[in-house]
This record gives structure tokens, C-alpha cells and sequence, in this order.
């Protein structure tokens, strides 16, 4: 993984006490070590792929903003509906950028979670940059373990074996899946799928595999079968 530079890192040191205080609330899948290992990521991959370092780091760092709304008011938020709060933390945390920073910022995070879109200038490769960030921390061992946090915090059963996986071409949040498991099939192993860089895709494939082997073993498990 790159070394993030010092004057990244004083800007991310000066967001984190505002972030990990609107943060302590909420379910662990989405916590201060996510928004980190995003960020970790998304800079990973801007070194193969371009993008602006500082616009990246920022947006990965705040990108999960409308989480907290959602556990607050119980009900699905879009990234979009939290960019009030988002301008307010960057403004809170003194980190003194320009408005053109800002707005690069915001259009990042709110168009991290949009599907089907293909971006065609460099604005663009910060947000696409930061979906392929996001969407491998949901996969792999890590996306394992925050699938069910996550699960848990809305008790969520880890499996129901008498409903079938649902084969579908794409994957709307909104709806709930039955299970922590049925979650893995219907829209983790899918993922790989939706990785706009090629250095994403690389990483994405190897962790992907690990989940389908664990569905396989957890079943298998599941139903004592030798």
C-alpha cells in the first residue's frame, strides 16, 4: 500500500475528531476504520490510475456521511442528501480549501454510489475512483465481517435455507435481503462486475473468490454436510 503524504494526512487530522464523534454511534461495518481503509484504497488506486491525491483522500474520508443520517432516521439517505453536513464538517474542520475543492469534493461523494455511470474527465475519476474503494472494502474477509455487523445491528438473520438466491441483474439497496448469506450471493460476488478501473478489478476478483469459497464452506457447514 503507498505511504500517504504529511499534508494529506494533516488534512485528514483535522477532520477526524469531527468524524469519529458523529461516527460513535453507529454499527461498526461503517466506522472510522471503513472511511480509513477506503481511503487507503482510493489512494492505492489513484497511483495506477490518476485522479486528483487530495480530492480523493477527502472524499473517502467523508463519504459515508449519509450512513449516519440513515441509522438516525431509520430509513434509506442517498450520498446526495448528505452533502449539507458534509460542507459543514469540511468547514467545522478548518482545512481551508477553495470552493473549486470543495465542489470536486462534493461531486465525488455524491455520485460514489451511482450505478451504470461512466465518467469521462478527471472530476469524474475521483468519483469513480472512490466507488471501486468502497465497493472492495464490501468484499473479501473485511466485507465478510461488516456484512454481518451490519446484519447484526438490524437483526438480520446469518442464513434462512429455505428461500432461494435471487438471480437478478443489478442490486437496489432499499430492498433488504432475508440474510447476511442471501446478501453475499445477491450482490457481493456481483460486485467485480461493476469496478470502473482495471487495478480495482485485479484486487476485486482475488476477494470475490474468497466470499464464494465461504458460501460454499458456510452451507456446507450449515447443513452438517461431510
Amino acid at each position: 500500500m503507498n505511504k500517504i503524504e504529511p499534508f494529506i494526512m494533516e488534512y485528514i487530522n483535522k477532520l477526524r475528531p469531527n468524524i469519529e464523534n458523529i461516527l460513535k454511534n453507529n454499527a461498526n461495518s461503517h466506522d472510522i476504520n471503513h472511511l480509513t481503509r477506503v481511503m487507503k484504497l482510493a489512494l492505492y488506486i489513484q497511483t495506477k490510475e490518476g485522479g486528483d491525491r487530495l480530492i480523493i483522500a477527502i472524499s473517502a474520508f467523508l463519504h459515508d456521511i449519509h450512513r449516519v443520517l440513515q441509522y438516525k432516521e431509520n430509513k434509506y439517505i442517498s450520498p446526495r442528501d448528505s452533502l449539507p453536513m458534509v460542507k459543514e464538517l469540511i468547514d467545522k474542520s478548518n482545512l481551508n480549501l477553495n470552493a473549486e475543492q470543495i465542489q470536486k469534493i462534493l461531486f465525488s461523494i455524491e455520485h460514489h454510489e451511482d450505478k451504470n455511470w461512466d465518467g469521462n474527465n478527471e472530476n469524474d475519476l475521483n468519483a469513480l475512483i472512490l466507488q471501486d474503494a468502497d465497493n472492495i472494502d464490501a468484499i473479501g474477509a473485511i466485507g465478510i465481517a461488516r456484512a454481518f455487523a451490519y446484519g447484526n445491528k438490524y437483526s438480520q438473520p446469518m442464513y434462512v435455507d429455505n428461500i432461494p438466491f435471487t438471480d437478478y441483474e443489478g442490486y437496489e439497496e432499499k430492498l433488504k435481503d432475508v440474510s447476511s448469506i442471501h446478501f453475499f450471493h445477491n450482490k457481493l460476488i456481483k460486485l467485480g462486475d461493476n469496478m470502473n478501473t482495471l487495478t480495482a478489478k485485479v484486487i476485486a476478483n482475488e476477494r470475490i473468490d474468497f466470499i464464494k469459497k465461504f458460501i460454499d464452506e458456510f452451507i456446507k457447514e450449515w447443513n452438517v454436510d461431510f
